[in-house]
């Protein structure tokens, strides 16, 4: 490991251990941009791009001495985050300047070799929500490759994985499928950070990219985001809070059929309904499976956009009464039986898009030969296990 070590700080308040965990941001600052001086400087980033003091990066590297802010580059949601999921990403021009806002969600989803030609170094500094199939990271891959086709040096200055880095869930993504919401070969929930994933993505598929991660300070694979003591800035505008992100690490799945996940509410991805679902059965059958970390509440919503605009949906409010234990990609998976016993007719899953998020084309075979939720979960599960041994050589973080 490099000099941009982790160490722990924690404050005792009340008898409960809160952490004062430090991003690469932080550690950036405090090292005075060491590995940016003399360099004509391009950054990844968004809104969320802030240090513990809520300054943006931007702003840093533009007042920071002996360093040339060259061009900002922005993913999915814009320099903002305001822009809805999909929404192609316009170029621009950061205000009061003449820095260039590259969209890397427009016509193109890499930087070009145009773009990178004045540039000495490329920093990342994106937040990330825990998913594989959330786009950030796929900017992420598609950024360091193009660095290294380049001779660039690339950073990554990391934040915590608001899920925490112990617990793995999902299948991992077989190599048969890769899309920008399908691109690394790990599972649904990874546990990984943004610098963990960089270091596997450049070993895994032989870059050799000039890779330096700063790493962060004070934080433990243990810890959610709650622990961390950073302020939860929404990376995206349907992932609202850590507890959303955890919950759309597993039914973001249903994004892949035609069950509405709240999108158009003001609770996204904790909403499951359709027109279709039977009226309080879903919650019944959900509640008798005692499932760890969550209640439901039968309710009926009417998304104002996305998919059911302006029509009633029957369906669940998940609550998560305990973030340690809840895993939501186990009630996905859940969910889904259920939905296919009750409601055959009704429930459709879009089979070609489904691999993307559930992992493999094999839960499309599970699932129609109707196994049971705990006879798919225990392939699963086995997985999710085999890659958290796998995984081991490119963590940052115990």
């Amino acid at each position: 490991m490099n000099r941009y070590s982790v160490s722990a700080a924690f404050v005792f308040v009340a008898g409960v251990v809160s952490a004062q965990v430090k991003t690469g941001l932080d550690v950036l600052v405090e090292e005075n941009f060491a590995p940016l001086l003399g360099k004509r400087v391009a950054v990844i980033a968004n809104h969320a791009s802030v240090d513990r003091k809520g300054r943006h990066l931007v702003d840093l590297l533009r007042e920071a001495p002996g360093v040339t802010l060259s061009a900002v580059f922005t993913p999915e949601h814009g320099f903002s985050g305001k822009m809805e999921h999909g929404q192609l990403v316009p170029d621009s021009v950061l205000p009061g300047t003449a820095i260039p806002i590259l969209s890397l969600y427009g016509e193109s989803k890499r930087p070009t070799p145009d773009q990178l030609r004045n540039i000495d170094v490329l920093v990342c500094d994106l937040p990330d929500v825990g998913a594989r199939f959330y786009t950030y990271i796929a900017t992420l891959a598609y950024a360091l490759e193009e660095a290294a086709k380049a001779d660039l040096e690339f950073v990554v200055l990391d934040r915590p994985n608001p899920l925490g880095g112990a617990v793995v869930e999902g299948l991992v993504l077989s190599t048969d499928v890769r899309h920008f919401t399908a691109y690394y070969s790990v599972p649904a929930r990874h546990g990984m950070t943004m610098a963990e994933l960089a270091r596997w993505h450049n070993v895994q598929t032989g870059l050799n990219a000039r890779l330096l991660t700063v790493s962060l300070r004070g934080w433990k694979r243990w810890m959610l985001w709650k622990d961390t003591g950073l302020r939860f800035i929404p990376p995206s505008p349907n992932i609202r809070s850590d507890r959303a992100a955890l919950l759309y690490a597993g039914l973001g799945a249903f994004e892949a059929t035609n069950v509405s996940v709240g999108r158009g509410t003001d609770k996204p991805f904790a909403l499951i309904g359709a027109p279709w679902v039977k009226k309080n059965t879903l919650e019944k059958r959900l509640t008798k499976l005692g499932l760890t970390g969550f209640r439901f509440k039968a309710v009926t919503f009417t998304p104002k956009s996305d998919l059911y605009k302006n029509k009633p949906c029957r369906g669940v409010q998940v609550v998560v009464t305990n973030s340690y234990t809840a895993r939501p990609v186990d009630l996905f998976v859940h969910i889904a039986c259920l939905l296919r016993d009750l409601s055959p007719k009704e429930f459709q899953p879009r089979w070609a898009e489904m691999p993307r998020v559930v992992g493999s084309s094999e839960f499309e075979t599970w699932f129609k030969a109707g196994e049971s939720a705990e006879a798919i979960l225990e392939r699963i599960h086995k997985s999710a296990d085999d890659f958290k041994e796998q995984r081991k050589d490119f963590l940052l973080y115990p």
